[in-house]
């Protein structure tokens, strides 16, 4: 609640959403901005395998982490240290050990390295989209939008945050006996997954949810006893690698309890396998289904409940909308999905990334950066 309240105000002080006409021309992207794959090994020990994807980007790691606690006094740090060495020493394996070898890399404490996971618990803006093409195939997509509030950097015109972490975002291969198992869009260093794809099953993004009920009573429960919640990005890797198919995916996300609330969107390899699940802490509280035979062919989901109306100050939904309409069932594909999320307001200050998952492809992603003038998120 105090995101939106902040939010609210900073929508009071602008001038409005900068909103444009329904992109055409931003596909395909220079060939630059397209991310590199790193590969986790996932027969190594837990506190092995990011070494070998972290050490080239471990400055910028370090720098990012940096930036995050700057933001908070030293008295502030000192009580998150104390929470965050519970938290750290209560973690399901392997990411406790995951969690010790990242800091181990990076030369930094077990803590501050807790904290940067903690985040992307809590402040990920993000919209994303399944669509159904007219022969039945599936395409998932997303931006994630990260940074807000996090200092601004006036020279760039951009999130200090958001900046940092164009730098530092890769697409992974989690592989087993040489083989992928699974993939991901990543920021190094978080363990967790956001953005995910199991090829040929599934795949699966992850928007926040703004609620009263957010993250911090969740991590709050946790570090006072309470571990029956899962944690975000934790259990979108667990189903990953354990559920056998998208029936089973969507039973876990749809029962299992929660640390924060969220948006679930999850796709899978047949016809109408497209979901959105509105999730609290606790239980399901909406689930809006792929139909293409009934005309919903394509959903689209950012960070409000779907039978609410978005605040003014942050209507990415109607836009998004509207331009999946005027490209239509005919035109679905990586074109089309690209140029949605590269309309502004979908694409804004806070878009770090753009990826389009199928499991027949994997994941594609590509940098983002919207050019000025362009909504701060």
């Amino acid at each position: 609640m105090i995101r939106l309240l902040l939010l609210a105000i900073l929508g009071a002080i602008v001038s409005g959403q900068v909103v444009e006409k329904c992109r055409t021309d931003t596909y395909p992207p220079p060939e630059d901005t397209k991310l590199p794959h790193v590969i986790v090994n996932l027969d190594l020990d837990p506190a092995e395998r990011w070494k070998e994807a972290l050490t080239p980007v471990k400055d910028d790691v370090v720098a990012l982490i940096k930036t995050i606690t700057d933001h908070f006094n030293k008295y502030v740090l000192v009580a998150a240290d104390i929470a965050l060495d519970v938290l750290l020493n209560t973690l399901p394996e392997p990411y406790q050990s995951e969690i010790e070898g990242v800091a181990k890399v990076l030369g930094l404490s077990e803590g501050e390295v807790a904290l940067y996971n903690v985040f992307y618990e809590l402040f990920t803006l993000c919209t994303s989209i399944v669509e159904e093409d007219k022969s039945g195939q599936l395409y998932h997509a997303r931006n994630l939008d990260f940074g807000l509030f996090l200092g601004w950097d006036n020279k760039n015109d951009t999130w200090l945050m958001s900046e940092r972490l164009r730098r530092i975002v890769r697409n992974v291969d989690f592989q087993r006996d040489g083989k992928t198992v699974y993939q991901s869009a990543s920021f190094l260093g978080y363990i967790g997954l956001l953005t995910a794809v199991r090829p040929g099953d599934f795949a699966l993004t992850v928007n926040e949810r703004f609620n009263k009920e957010g993250g911090f009573i969740g991590i709050y429960q946790w570090i006072m006893g309470d571990r029956e919640g899962a944690w975000m990005g934790f259990l979108v890797r667990d189903i990953m690698e354990h559920s056998a198919d998208y029936a089973a995916a969507k039973e876990t996300l749809m029962t299992h309890k929660l640390l924060a609330p969220a948006y679930y969107i999850l796709s899978g390899n047949s016809t109408g396998q497209g979901v959105i699940i509105t999730r609290s802490l606790t239980k399901t509280l909406d689930t809006q289904e792929l139909n293409a035979t009934s005309g919903r062919w394509y959903l689209l989901q950012t960070n409000y409940d779907p039978w609410e109306q978005p605040p003014f100050y942050d209507d990415r939904r109607k836009p998004g909308n509207i331009c999946m309409t005027q490209w239509g069932q005919d035109n679905t594909g990586y074109k089309s999905l690209f140029n949605v999320l590269s309309t502004k307001p979908n694409l804004n200050k806070l878009t770090v990334y753009t990826s389009v998952l199928t499991v027949r492809e994997g994941v594609t992603s590509w940098l983002q950066d919207c050019k000025t003038p362009c909504t701060p998120w």
